[in-house]
């Protein structure tokens, strides 16, 4: 396994690195994950905000902070959706979105959370567990 990760955004003007990945990985389908990235759900690994590194482009991060406090960060010259911050969510863990990370991953996707918000067109037939909200909601299919 790499040892750190890199990734970036769509223009390589935001670049970080991390240590490690925390063991969950979800497809959001919530409503503001699928507008923030424009599709039917994002993909978000956790990763201990200690073991995060900005490398590049600091300065070009813009942020969006919703009405629940959730703050989305993204590029503000390509738009590449980053990460984001949840209030709900321990102070020590930031969401990476999956697919701005570099090279080989050591982890697979294992869930699918907020269902009940979904886009109606999205045909969800992978087989991981789903949720109608976050992991502690009603599971509705195994």
């Amino acid at each position: 396994m790499p040892n750190p990760y890199r990734g970036c955004c769509l223009c390589g003007g935001v670049k970080f690195e991390f240590d490690e990945f925390l063991p969950h990985v979800a497809h959001c389908h919530c409503s503001m994950c699928r507008k923030f990235h424009g599709a039917a759900y994002a993909t978000y690994a956790s990763v201990p905000r200690a073991k995060f590194r900005w490398i590049a482009g600091e300065h070009l991060l813009k942020g969006y902070t919703a009405g629940n406090g959730t703050t989305r960060t993204f590029c503000g010259h390509c738009g590449s959706s980053l990460m984001f911050f949840s209030p709900k969510a321990p102070e020590d863990v930031i969401e990476i979105a999956l697919g701005t990370v570099d090279g080989t991953i050591p982890i697979q996707p294992d869930a699918h959370i907020f269902v009940a918000y979904g886009a109606n067109w999205a045909v969800i037939n992978d087989g991981l567990p789903q949720y109608t909200e976050g992991r502690d909601s009603a599971q509705v299919k195994q």
